[in-house]
This record gives C-alpha cells, structure tokens and sequence, in this order.
C-alpha cells in the first residue's frame, strides 16, 4: 500500500487502573486507564463544541454499530446556537449525563470547532472518577485531554471524531478507513504501534513517557488555567491548522518561556496546515526551523510529520499512557508500552 504513515496494530492489552487522581497536581504519577470496551458496550455521542445533525451523525452510527457496540445519542446532537451544538447550559448538561452515567463506557465527541472551554469548568467529574470512562475526540477537544490529564490522571483518546467518518467506506481511500478503525483498536484494548518515514529534520534517539498533547493553539490557551497541560517527563504531541507561522513560533515561544519544552522526553510534531504569509509579510522561517531553534538546547528526540492532525492521515492516540518514542535515520516507531 502506498502511503507515507501506516499504523500497525498489535497484542490485545490488558486494563489497568490506578490510584483516583483528585484536584489538579503536577505530578509524574501514571494515568489510570479506563476500562476497554468489548462487544455490546454502550458509546455516548455529544457535541461539546460545533453543532452537527442527526443526518451527519449516521455514517459513523453505522460503522460503530457494526463494531458491536450500542450507541446513546446525547440532546446536543441536531440542537444549534450558531456555531455551537446547543447553549452552554445545553452543551454542559449533555455531557454531564454522559459523564454520570454508568452504562455509558466511552464518551466520543461528535466533532470540534469550538466551545469546550466554554463548558470545562462547569463539569463536575466526581462520578467519572468513580466508573472512568474513554473521552475521545481532538482540535478542540484537546480542552478535555488536557484537563482530564492534569486534574484526574485518567487517560483519554486522541482521534477523529464523528464528522470525519466516510458516508461511503467502499469509496475511501484505505488511509481512511484505517484511521478510523484506529479508533476501534484504541478503545479495545489493542496495544498501539505507529510508524513513520524518517525526515531530514529529525532529531534522533529513543525516549519513554506519558503520551499528551493535542492542539497547539488550544494547549498554549489554556496556559495559567486549571486545565493547564504538564509536560514533565511526557512526550509531547502537537498539530495546528490554519494558523500562520509567526503565530505557530509564538505558540512555541509561550512553551518554551513557560517551562514546558524543557522537561519533555521527547516531541513529535504532527500535521501543519499553514496559512500562507500575507502579501510582503513573509515570515522567512519554515515550520522545521521554528521548531528546531526552541529544542536545540535539549538532547531528545524530535520528530516531524507524524501522522497525526487535521488531516487524513490522522490516527488515534492514547493520551495519558506510557508510551516508547524511537527516532533513527530509518524510521520512526511509536509503541505504546504495556502496563
């Protein structure tokens, strides 16, 4: 198959769950990792963020079902106040009711946009604590990673989300349809393996950590914020779309003057969509020399157009769990590591 990343899905893994985490606390203890689904598991869908219709919502309801899962429809789907799937009140109750009840095993984000912020501090994870369940989405989701991550230890999965599923899986192209089985396999309990082509920009080595990440724009937002990302002994991801390069070197500005390059094992950059400079504007730097001059300082690994982002290639990753990052002139291996 002639692509440029590939994933490739190995042994079952087994559940481990951890020590509650409380109140947020910048600590290297391990995330707990909530139950794997299994056949005939309930699914909840809801939209933190962006609105979507019932009629949008039916591809991926057909691909899940035939997962052998069940499936809940949260009251935000079809419901809209302007960009956002219903009023914050809406938005904040829908999720709440997934969070609180029991039967519920996975909570995935019909899609992003924006609004998650606008609702984060509102929830109350008392009962997720008590029963842990997946929370799944990404771009604006990366709000719930990153809080979910720092307040309550509780891993959490990095993926596409409703709307990217294909009306047509027949017609997509394969790159496609394995990104969003990627989704099955995390939730499964399938240990994870990603690999990508080697790139000239690269920084070599081999580093272990917690996975998180998300978002650039979204993670730098929530700087000085209960949902505040901690990088400390982590391996750090981050896409973006749609954003100049002077505003991608002030994002990676803010992390490195606040701390939170330096304690990282290791950083994967994913998918950029770069808007181009304005007319006289020219920024005269690549995306590749921005990210090289904040970590030239530090000796580990670096990666480049990892298969993760706003676009077709963008597979499901396990935020919160330890993962083996290895970076040579040949090839590059994320292996999610057993517990």
């Amino acid at each position: 198959m002639n692509r440029k990343h590939f994933l490739t899905s190995v042994f079952a893994a087994g559940v481990g769950i951890s020590t509650p985490g409380g109140s947020r606390s910048f600590t290297k203890t391990a995330s707990r990792v909530p139950p794997y689904l299994k056949k005939g598991d309930l699914l909840g869908i809801t939209s933190p963020a962006g609105y979507i219709t019932p009629e949008e919502l039916q591809p991926a309801i057909k691909q899940i079902e035939s997962w052998g899962l069940k499936i809940k429809i949260g009251n935000t789907i079809g419901k809209r106040d302007f960009s956002f799937g219903g009023t914050d009140d809406e938005r904040t109750a829908d999720f709440q009711q997934m969070l609180d009840n029991p039967d519920i095993k996975a909570i995935l984000c019909a899609r992003g946009g924006y609004g998650s912020v606008r609702i984060i501090d509102k929830l109350n994870f008392s009962k997720f604590l008590q029963k842990p369940k997946w929370v799944i989405g990404f771009s604006d989701v990366t709000v719930m990673h990153c809080h979910i991550n720092s307040n309550y230890s509780t891993a959490t999965i990095h993926s596409k989300m409703c709307n990217s599923f294909p009306e047509n899986p027949e017609m997509a192209k394969p790159v496609q349809i394995e990104t969003i089985l990627s989704i099955k396999d995390a939730i499964m309990g399938v240990r994870m393996k990603y690999q990508a082509p080697p790139h000239e920009q690269n920084k070599n080595g081999i580093a272990e950590g917690e996975l998180i990440g998300g978002n650039l724009k979204t993670i730098e937002n929530l700087a000085g914020t209960k949902s505040e990302i901690n990088t400390s002994g982590k391996i750090l991801f981050v896409e973006d779309t749609g954003e100049y390069l002077y505003n991608i070197d002030r994002m990676l500005w803010n992390l490195q003057r606040s701390g939170k390059l330096s304690p990282l094992k290791a950083l994967i950059i994913g998918g950029f969509r770069i808007k181009p400079d304005d007319p006289g504007e020219d920024f005269g730097r690549t995306l590749y020399d921005i990210v090289r001059e904040k970590v030239k300082q530090y000796k580990y690994p670096v990666c480049f157009d990892f298969p993760v982002g706003h676009q077709i290639d963008n597979y499901a990753l396990k935020c919160g769990v330890r993962h083996r990052l290895t970076v040579t002139d040949n090839d590059v291996e994320l292996l999610e590591l057993a517990i």
